[in-house]
């Protein structure tokens, strides 16, 4: 990356940051308990673009957290920290995910699904019955974590890093993995060199690798030319599209990041792993995969 491209880069993300302490601050402040807090409400108060922008963003992450929480703790059995969170959802200022968490609790539309320690502020307890009886969590909880493995993996189409078109035909008949993941994400930094590795050795059995890289639809400030660095820096080579809302939602409404689906010649879902997994994990749902 060129000097003048970093410089834009730095500039970008800390304007971003100086509007997001701002609004994590306020809402800090007046975060109300079973007092809802509206878009509505903090558009009154945040007005320029910049501003708008990290609003929305935020939102957009609001009601995915007890599905994100949900989603790790079923397939994990351990409970993500806040640091865990911060990292899922790309949040740089402190105690951001702490106030996002006051805020689903302030929300009287949220189910009850956590308990907190008062002092730290860490997830203690996490109750996937609460959100799977609500009856809207409930579906999505339903859409997202149970069952995948065994159904077929659904047709994609998204647009390659190289400009092309990248599908589910590129892959057809061949066992592969997909790798839902954005740039910068702390699990996604420790996933990847592994995957490099097991695709190298994997790829003369016919193995193939897709990246689906979620930035845009996370509206995270990362440009072509940082996600090419990201990639000449870890030695990546297999395919890599930009993910489409669309193609999140049709893999269940993806959340966690990574996640990943890994698919054999048949097109059926064999594994689906969520957040960073260790290599010889990784390597035992490729193996599965491969069976004929």
């Amino acid at each position: 990356m060129t000097g003048w491209m970093s410089a834009v880069l730095l500039s970008l993300l800390l304007q971003q940051a100086d509007t997001e302490t701002r609004i994590v601050n306020y809402l800090k402040a007046n975060v109300r308990p079973g007092q809802a807090v509206t878009v509505a409400e903090l558009t009154r108060v945040f007005k320029t673009p910049e501003e708008q922008a990290v609003l929305s963003r935020m939102f957009n992450t609001f009601f995915k957290v007890p599905m994100t929480v949900a989603q790790i703790y079923t397939q994990t059995k351990k409970i993500p920290t806040l640091r865990e969170l911060s990292d899922q959802f790309g949040f740089r200022v402190p105690g951001e995910m702490d106030v996002v968490l006051r805020v689903l609790e302030s929300d009287p539309r949220v189910p009850k699904f956590m308990t907190r320690d008062p002092r730290t502020g860490e997830i203690t307890k996490v109750d996937v019955a609460a959100i799977k009886a609500d009856p809207n969590f409930g579906r999505i909880y339903e859409r997202s974590i149970a069952g995948w493995e065994g159904r077929p993996a659904p047709a994609f189409s998204m647009k390659a890093f190289s400009g092309t078109t990248l599908s589910s035909t590129n892959v057809s008949g061949q066992p592969h993995l997909i790798y839902f993941w954005f740039t910068n994400c702390p699990p996604c930094v420790q996933s990847t060199p592994l995957l490099v590795e097991l695709h190298k050795k994997y790829a003369a059995q016919g193995f193939r690798i897709v990246g689906a890289n979620a930035d845009g639809v996370l509206d995270l400030p990362y440009t072509d030319a940082v996600r090419t660095e990201f990639l000449r820096k870890h030695g990546v080579s297999f395919m890599e599209g930009h993910l489409t809302a669309q193609m999140a939602q049709d893999y269940g409404g993806v959340s966690v990041y990574p996640t990943i689906f890994f698919v054999n010649r048949k097109g059926v879902v064999v594994k689906q792993m969520v957040s960073f997994q260790n290599k010889v994990t990784l390597e035992s749902a490729i193996q599965a995969a491969l069976k004929p």
